[in-house]
């Protein structure tokens, strides 16, 4: 669930700058680490951090918003 919310983050432009930008993540680091559970956790961090984006995420990764949250809980175990 984590690759696919990664994955609509990186549809836009903006969106994936932002995302960047307040992980800290560079597309280096985030190429090279997208199986890490930190990484996957950092971009659900990101999603949980701004409301209307989780939403949205959500209505398009056809989840609920609590679903996400909830796969963010489980990365950090």
């Amino acid at each position: 669930m984590a690759l696919s919310a990664l994955g609509w983050v990186l549809a836009d432009e903006a969106r994936a700058e932002r995302l960047l930008a307040l992980t800290g993540l560079t597309p280096d680091v985030l190429r090279d680490s997208l199986t890490e559970r930190s990484t996957l956790a950092a971009v659900l961090d990101y999603l949980a951090g701004h409301e209307p984006d989780l939403l949205l995420a959500a209505d398009a990764l056809n989840v609920t918003p609590e679903r996400l949250a909830a796969a963010r809980q489980e990365l950090a175990e």
